[in-house]
């Protein structure tokens, strides 16, 4: 079995071909080694290759600045541990160089890193940076770059109410049905309800998670988690085993904003992570779409606030119709207006209106008294009269007119005259 150093060297000699196993085997310890956002050594990583700048830091070669990125990680190697483990679980590691890569998604990061500053103490907060991942765990059989070319991110609070947990799966199971993918993050809350929806709707969806992708988290969605590796796929920038400690999850979020057209934020609370994912998609260039909520409801006020702001461009959302429109091709994906309920008042002209508005309830009275209440001659009531009758609005009592009575409802909730 060769060391990583070997392999690293034979990557370097090789020339053009598929990925070298040396190049893939470099991808994984950077996945390790590196905690994902790190600006300055992402950009040794893009400047001398991942083959070459791996073994740079390992054999003390890199500069002190990015080594000291890495510290006493750059002397372990747990990457045969960690692709084995990768085995075992049914996952895999997909790299730039593969065909599956999502190269036009995660272009918008890559847009991103390089606007930041030369000086570290300059550069974005690394759990707030827009920093491309360096190399993506897989777990599931759908391929990433076609599952994420239409999908959307159904973010929201994990103390979500029911309200939320309804809508948000609504979307994911309404979304999943016209072929779109549901991104999120496999949390309690919104984030399950919205993979949820997309499973009962036999849609693939994707999971992009702050741990391994053998070490479900919350340990409550285990058997989700399974579901959504049946068909679809869960995602990490960490190596399987890998813990979910807390700064994780911030650093994930910019992710699951680069890799879909839009995100939809449908509870946050004040102070949420599904905030910081909205506005990284703003950042990112992406559509940010909102579900308003009760103004009640402490759960929606970062939604509301969200929309508040018009600086971000958030939209108001409502229906999966109204986000693909959002998210969608020009001209195509148009929502369809709100229906309205019809009623035979519809398409009266003002006089017919009028005549009908005077009409009392129950006693009728004759033309001439509706003349007076409605404002016009009385020949202008003959002339419209018929006409609302056989609209079944109005009803002559043999002694004058009247409104004419709602029709009787049956048994069986229809409507029409009782037997």
């Amino acid at each position: 079995m060769t060391t990583l150093d070997e392999d690293l060297e034979d990557a370097a000699a090789a020339s053009g071909g598929p990925v070298h196993p040396g190049l893939r085997r470099a991808r994984a310890w950077l996945s390790r080694a590196v905690e994902p956002g790190t600006v300055d050594l992402w950009r040794y990583v893009d400047d001398h290759g991942p083959v070459e700048a791996v073994r740079r830091l390992r054999d003390g070669r890199a500069p002190d600045t990015v080594r000291s990125l890495i510290g006493a990680r750059a002397e372990q190697d747990g990457t045969l541990a960690d692709l084995q483990r990768a085995e075992r679980c049914a996952a895999r590691l997909v790299i730039p160089e593969d065909d599956e890569w999502p190269h036009l998604p995660l272009h918008a990061l890559t847009l991103a890193v390089a606007a930041e500053p030369d000086e570290r103490r300059h550069q974005t907060e690394r759990t707030k940076a827009l920093v491309p991942p360096l190399a993506l765990w897989l777990r599931g059989p759908g391929r990433l770059d076609e599952l994420v070319d239409r999908s959307v991110a159904v973010v929201g609070s994990r103390a979500s109410t029911a309200y939320g947990e309804h809508v948000a799966a609504e979307l994911g199971h309404q979304l999943g049905e016209r072929g779109w993918t549901v991104v999120s993050g496999g949390a309690y809350g919104i984030d399950a309800a919205a993979h949820r929806g997309a499973l009962a709707a036999e849609a693939p969806t994707v999971a992009v998670l702050s741990c391994g992708v053998d070490r479900p988290y919350p340990a409550a969605h285990g058997a989700l988690f399974a579901r959504i590796a049946e068909t679809g796929l869960l995602v990490s920038e960490w190596p399987p085993g890998s813990a979910p400690l807390r700064h994780r999850f911030l650093v994930r979020n910019r992710l699951i904003a680069a890799l879909t057209r839009g995100t939809v934020v449908v509870e946050a609370a004040a102070r949420s992570g599904a905030q910081a994912t909205a506005r990284r998609a703003r950042d990112l260039g992406r559509s940010l779409l909102v579900v308003p909520g009760p103004v009640t409801s402490a759960m929606s006020v970062g939604c509301h606030e969200l929309l508040r702001e018009g600086e971000l461009g958030a939209q108001l959302v409502a229906s999966a119709a109204h986000v693909i429109q959002a998210v969608g091709s020009f001209g195509d994906d148009l929502a369809e207006p709100a229906s309205k309920p019809a009623t035979a008042r519809d398409g009266l002209s003002d006089l017919a209106a009028r005549v009908l508005d005077a009409c009392p309830v129950r006693s009728g009275v004759s033309p001439e008294r509706l003349a007076a209440v409605a404002g016009c001659d009385v020949l202008e009531v003959l002339r419209v009269l018929p006409a609302l009758e056989l609209a079944d609005l109005v009803q002559w009592t043999g002694t004058g007119w009247r409104l004419a009575p709602p029709p009787k409802v049956r048994a069986g909730g229809g409507s029409g005259a009782a037997p």
